[in-house]
């Protein structure tokens, strides 16, 4: 497995190049640019002062967190008609932001968060696999970023801890082989294709696998779970480093 050689040059095991560029969307409450080997998305988090009339009217303590997710027409290859020019969210796009909604809940104590919502924007700029995955990765530390600015501002006690660690990355079988952290030119040949989401803590948070045209076994899933985790590990770290800088 150690001498399978990747396109790119990767081994099985290892991650592309992940960078985080701060403060690209200065009137987001908090912000980053995430670049993910070719895939780079912004990923900015918006405070509002209120929640959401069903929480107020059902008497709901705390706060939301809510995300919507897009590719900009310029993202793909071939220029991509934006969900507004069709007059409806596609569906791919859809269950993308419902992901990126369930997984940074999962991430955030709503109810330290207070009677507030948290609006998360993922808008991809260059795709290249794991658009997915890179938006929950960049998104959390867009959310880090805000909940500094809140502490700094008063607006949330310096002891509250409001967040804990999630992140995601992809792992594929290709030619037999379990790879971590596909690319699109991988992505397309994959037999397995598999999107996790874990906590700091190491439970999931999901898992979102599927056979294109194809099975898998027990021992191919525990491996490409075995190879998440590895990767998970890493991110976490590349996050917390964001987020402190």
């Amino acid at each position: 497995m150690t001498e399978f050689v990747r396109a790119d040059g990767r081994l099985p095991h290892q991650l592309r190049s992940i960078r985080f560029q701060n403060g690209i969307a200065p009137h987001a409450t908090g912000s980053t640019l995430i670049e993910w080997g070719n895939t780079r998305v912004i990923c900015a988090a918006t405070i509002e002062e209120s929640v959401p009339k069903w929480m107020q009217s059902q008497k709901i303590p705390g706060g939301w967190l809510t995300a919507e997710y897009s590719m900009l027409p310029y993202s793909t290859l071939d220029r991509k008609a934006r969900d507004i020019s069709k007059l409806k969210l596609d569906g791919r796009s859809q269950e993308i932001q419902r992901l990126i909604g369930r997984s940074l809940r999962a991430a955030v104590d709503l109810e330290a968060l207070g009677t507030r919502t948290l609006w998360i924007d993922c808008d991809v700029l260059q795709a290249d696999g794991g658009t997915r995955t890179a938006s929950i990765t960049g998104a959390y530390v867009a959310i880090g970023l805000a909940m500094r600015r809140l502490k700094a501002e008063g607006k949330l006690a310096a002891a509250t801890e409001v967040l804990k660690g999630v992140a995601a990355v992809s792992v594929g079988v290709v030619k037999d082989v379990a790879l971590l952290d596909l690319a699109y030119v991988e992505d397309k040949d994959a037999a397995v294709d598999l999107n996790l989401v874990m906590n700091a803590s190491g439970e999931f948070v999901e898992l979102q696998a599927s056979g294109e045209e194809a099975t898998f076994s027990d021992a191919q899933l525990a491996s490409m779970l075995a190879l998440g985790r590895t990767g998970i590990r890493e991110i976490l770290a590349l996050q917390s480093a964001a987020i402190a800088a």
